[in-house]
């Protein structure tokens, strides 16, 4: 088994070598963002999709458009807004007069990566047209049912801040989002960088440097990289304890969890554990995978009682209490 694990090993770092080419490219525009960027291509490795989440101003729509220029892959934004139809994000059919039929005009949403800017702005069938789409990875435009490129990334944005003349996504809607990334301020030092390099200078253009070659080689080693039994036991404790945490030895949380993560949130972690390995060219997963990950990939979908909200205690302070007590393989 060493034997083997070993030979992966050296089989994921031939395959990953894009990250680190990606990564210097993508520096070369945004300072920091190092975390966002990271799971940005776990999202690009495991076919799911990112939310995230931060105050206006800290280069998130900068930064998705950089990696999405690195990417040969189409890049479309849409500006999420309280008058958006679905039509026009999916499309729609127009009719021709001098031919007398019909012809579909697709929307922005035929793209590789589509950014969703203030999801939140937009009611509730614009939301639902496009998470629809993120989960059938296809559009249906009258009677036709018309598939998405690959690879298809969806990277929702929303305000923090600004609650008013918002549509909030409903958890069992972002629940389908594989992760949710709140991004920070930046420090000192890569704000007095950030200064420097975007005050009174004309953007810095990118260079692909990812195929689409690169990403699916990358993307069929998923499922090659080696997860043993303990960590996928690991895995699976972690999330029953935020359905059951008397079980987990920590009873007083059961009174500040109105509802825990679904299967759904076991097989995205174990898939972002899998991603987080690879871009750190193993091929074997560790629980500091699953612990750098799990944060991100539990914070949306656990839903606090209202004993933790007059406690003011958040879902993330909840699961922080969690991977401190569950037992580490």
């Amino acid at each position: 088994m060493e034997q083997d694990v070993r030979i992966l090993t050296e089989m994921v770092r031939k395959e990953s070598a894009f990250v680190d080419r990606l990564t210097a490219e993508v520096g070369r525009v945004i300072v920091g963002q190092k975390e966002l960027i990271d799971r940005i291509l776990i999202a690009l490795l495991c076919r799911g999709h990112v939310l995230i989440e931060g105050v206006p101003g800290l280069a998130k729509t900068l930064t998705v458009k950089t990696v999405a220029d690195a990417l040969d892959a189409t890049f479309s934004r849409v500006q999420f807004t309280p008058d958006l139809l679905p039509a026009d994000l999916t499309g729609t059919q127009i009719y021709n007069q001098q031919t007398g039929a019909f012809s579909v005009k697709k929307g922005p949403i035929f793209a590789g990566i589509v950014l969703a800017d203030e999801i939140n702005r937009a009611p509730a069938k614009v939301q639902s047209a496009l998470l629809e789409a993120m989960q059938e990875r296809q559009v249906t435009i009258s009677d036709k049912a018309f598939p998405l490129p690959e690879p298809f990334l969806v990277l929702a944005t929303q305000n923090p801040i600004e609650q008013e003349g918002t549509y909030p996504l409903p958890e069992a809607q972002i629940d389908r989002f594989m992760l949710m990334v709140r991004v920070s301020y930046p420090t000192r030092d890569e704000e007095l960088q950030i200064m420097d390099r975007m005050a009174l200078s004309v953007p810095t253009k990118v260079d692909k440097v990812i195929s689409l070659d690169d990403l699916q080689r990358a993307r069929s080693m998923m499922s090659e990289i080696y997860m043993d039994q303990k960590v996928k036991q690991y895995i699976v404790d972690l999330v029953f304890a935020t359905r059951r945490p008397d079980e987990a030895g920590i009873p007083d949380l059961a009174d500040y969890i109105r509802y825990g993560a679904s299967p759904r949130a076991t097989i995205a972690l174990s898939e972002a554990a899998r991603a987080h390995a690879f871009l750190r060219h193993r091929g074997y997963v560790i629980p500091e995978d699953v612990k750098s990950i799990g944060l991100d990939v539990l914070r949306h979908r656990l839903i606090p009682s209202y004993e933790a909200e007059a406690e003011n205690m958040t879902a993330e302070d909840i699961l922080n209490r969690i991977f401190d007590s569950v037992q580490v393989p």
